[in-house]
């Protein structure tokens, strides 16, 4: 089973919209009513619909390396972040996610979405460009 994901409050409107459009299954925190959840009880929700929890929040990041390390089982966790990437990236990003992996490979992983890993890369591309690497 592909992959469905639940949106914290943080996720631009344009990226559900965006993802709904292409039948992407997405619900968001503010349908589920639980958008006053903290970032735990957040998760604990999110996992307990079986949907990946997509946050620009980078406290959860935390929550999701706490979960780990007290073995409790989590859905997954896509961390996009707020400068790095844009809509268009991110709706790009998910529908891959969404549609070239599986639900079950999503268990217990924490990922950030390509569009912040490509920005990574080039900022790392110019700090050894400058130090003399490349």
């Amino acid at each position: 089973m592909n992959p469905r994901f639940y949106f914290d409050v943080h996720v631009p409107r344009a990226v559900v919209i965006g993802l709904r459009m292409r039948r992407i299954a997405v619900l968001t925190a503010q349908e589920d009513e639980s958008a006053t959840l903290d970032d735990f009880s957040l998760l604990m929700r999110a996992s307990e619909l079986g949907r990946v929890l997509v946050s620009q929040d980078a406290d959860l990041l935390a929550v999701g390396d706490e979960f780990r390390r007290e073995g409790r089982p989590f859905a997954g966790i896509i961390y996009v972040h707020q400068l790095r990437a844009t809509i268009g990236q991110v709706v790009e990003d998910l529908d891959l996610i969404a549609s070239a992996t599986s639900a079950e490979e999503w268990m217990n992983r924490i990922a950030k979405t390509l569009g912040e890993m490509e920005a990574a890369i080039k900022a790392r591309s110019g700090a050894a460009a400058q130090n003399g690497r490349y």
